[in-house]
């Protein structure tokens, strides 16, 4: 296992504990990824596909492949991208590597598997969450029938489902759209939703994951997830009497974050190795009703 480094989120200047992760080259041996000494982490605004890939040589093989940009979700709400280091030269008697194909968690830089396409995500969604549809705007007061019903909402409930003992999360890598959903959902079954559905299409009410007590919208498009999915995710979640719980690829607007805060709506990133983390205390709660 690579070893440990303190990293200081950009944006609130905490500081972490972060270990890269370390990922299988198709000879067999295992991939950390260096981590560039004396590197600035930076906050990550704007995801693209193209910059979410970093080239990392494997020290055994002497292969060159590209794997997920070592990332982590800060307990404000941001995307720390921590800056990995240069791949130097290959190894002047690198032997070719004879395994099979690179297993579909990187991208081969010759023969190995295709550049993931861009995931699909809503047209008319922006960061400030000025996209069309309802919702009470950015900055907005909720009403107060809307709060009320927010201090009255319990605690995320305990789902149904395995004992408290769960073996290790099996994550999903992410090319797609379509893998987040799965991956999310993958996720809320690990935490004990057994039940959790797929929906087929986007339904319009934003749902993309529901079982008898968890809705979940899932965001994986380059852009942070807006303060309306925030609200519409929580209605949803009231109306059904269910848990609301909300997935992004790319983080919160910093509206989202707060008026998440206020209705104790749990919030998940997931990074491209399909790994979801916790960025705010009803996540936390929730993962601890089970654990």
């Amino acid at each position: 296992m690579a070893e440990s480094v303190s990293v200081r989120c950009p944006t609130c200047r905490r500081e972490h504990t972060y270990a890269p992760p370390s990922y299988p080259c198709s000879c067999g041996a295992p991939v950390s990824l260096p981590l560039l000494s004396g590197g600035v982490p930076v906050q990550v605004q704007h995801r693209t596909w193209a910059g979410s890939w970093v080239p990392v040589r494997c020290g055994s093989c002497g292969k060159l492949d590209e794997w997920p940009q070592p990332e982590f979700g800060c307990v404000c709400g941001a995307i720390v991208r921590v800056p990995v280091a240069s791949p130097g030269p290959p190894p002047t008697a690198a032997a070719e590597p004879t395994g099979p194909t690179a297993p579909h968690g990187g991208r081969g830089s010759g023969g190995g598997p295709a550049r993931p396409a861009a995931p699909r995500g809503p047209a008319d969604r922006t960061p400030d969450g000025s996209g069309s549809g309802s919702g009470t705007g950015r900055g907005s007061e909720p009403p107060r029938a809307t709060r009320e019903a927010a201090a009255a909402r319990p605690s995320p409930a305990r789902p149904t489902g395995p004992p408290a003992r769960r073996p290790a999360f099996r994550p999903v890598t992410i090319r797609t759209a379509q893998d987040a959903k799965t991956a999310a959902a993958q996720y809320l079954r690990w935490l004990g939703f057994t039940e959790v559905r797929i929906a087929g299409n986007r339904p319009a009410s934003g749902v993309d994951l529901r079982g008898p007590e968890v809705v979940a919208h899932v965001d994986p498009t380059t852009t942070p997830t807006t303060l309306r999915d925030i609200e519409t995710l929580w209605l949803n979640g009231l109306n059904e009497s269910a848990t609301a719980v909300c997935f992004s690829l790319a983080g919160y607007s910093h509206d989202a974050r707060n008026r998440a805060d206020e209705l104790a709506l749990p919030l998940f990133v997931l990074d491209l190795t399909g790994t979801p983390q916790p960025v705010n205390d009803p996540a936390d709660a929730l993962i601890r009703t089970v654990a």
